[in-house]
């Protein structure tokens, strides 16, 4: 359009314009419009209130444990074994005579350590080259989905199996990063889908056109739109992890039998299940935790669906 006489054409520094820019999907509901409506309506979600509390008893029977119990889940005495739930133990004791109340709280640690590490690094590793991948494309997009789906094709137990095997030291370290290092292809998939899509949006190539360099751009607008996928996937791969890290424990190639883990401890009380249910305390847990944390994915999932929000 030409200019009319005596007016000035301004125009505004990239970083400003991309101010502007971000306001504008401020104002009209995306990005943070989309969080915000997501949390609303997690707030109204019965099972995200649910998940919540039974998530927070987990997360703090795993960072203080002292809070339910004060006794020493590894100390054993011979001359109680198997007795039945009395004053001060809740659970009774097992065939070795240790307290089941205190391995069961304790046993939380291991486990769900291990599971929110491995999410963690599953996030971390699939997401960042999944995002680089989809967003340059090219060579490198092609030298990352190759690689992912060499590991894709493996099985996720069989791998790990295999691989616990040849370390000689079992830790929640060792099993977190095992589990990642098979697991992350499903990350890089998501989060490649979902750059690729944002990418192609219109707010991108006006950043582009503004002279906003390509990194920024990954991180300043493609990322924060691209997260909500991750974001669930990860919440529901939290507790397959879980599962998988007592799993491995259950078949002796987990975590080492020196450390209080609920899979280790079905392992040892399967013998007594025609004859005690002690078996039912570690394994319920582990339910109810699993439980948790698949509840609390279904509700994200739901929340972040563009298909369910109202237009």
């Amino acid at each position: 359009m030409p200019e009319l006489p005596g007016q000035e054409h301004v125009v505004a520094p990239p970083e400003e314009v991309e101010l502007l820019a971000v306001d504008a999907l401020d104002e009209s509901g995306a990005p943070s419009g989309v969080w915000g409506d997501a949390w609303r309506r997690l707030r109204r979600n019965p099972i995200f209130l649910i998940a919540v509390v039974v998530i927070a008893v987990v997360l703090l029977a795993v960072a203080w444990p002292g809070v339910f119990t004060d006794l020493d889940p590894r100390y054993c005495n011979g001359d109680v074994s198997m007795r039945r739930p009395g004053s001060g133990h809740p659970f009774g004791f097992d065939q070795q005579g240790c307290d089941i109340f205190a391995r069961t709280v304790y046993g939380a640690r291991a486990s769900v350590s291990t599971g929110v590490g491995a999410t963690v690094l599953f996030l971390v590793i699939g997401g960042a080259l999944g995002a680089v991948a989809g967003y340059y494309g090219g060579l490198l997009d092609g030298i990352v989905s190759r690689i992912a789906e060499i590991f894709y094709a493996l099985p996720l137990m069989l791998a790990a199996i295999v691989i616990m095997q040849l370390l000689a030291a079992r830790t929640v370290w060792t099993v977190m990063l095992t589990l990642a290092s098979f697991s992350w292809p499903q990350a890089a998939r998501i989060a490649r889908a979902a750059v690729i899509q944002a990418k192609n949006s219109e707010y991108v190539t006006a950043a582009q056109a503004l002279g906003v360099s390509r990194p920024r751009v990954l991180l300043r607008h493609v990322l924060p739109n691209s997260i909500g996928p991750l974001i669930v996937v990860s919440t529901l791969s939290l507790g397959a992890f879980v599962v998988t890290e007592a799993t491995l424990s259950y078949l002796g190639v987990g975590l080492s039998r020196t450390i209080v883990s609920w899979g280790s401890d079905i392992a040892a009380d399967q013998r007594q299940i025609r004859t005690s249910a002690i078996l039912f305390y570690p394994a319920s847990a582990l339910a109810f935790t699993i439980l948790g944390f698949l509840m609390l994915g279904d509700a994200v999932r739901d929340a972040l669906d563009p298909r369910a929000r109202p237009r």
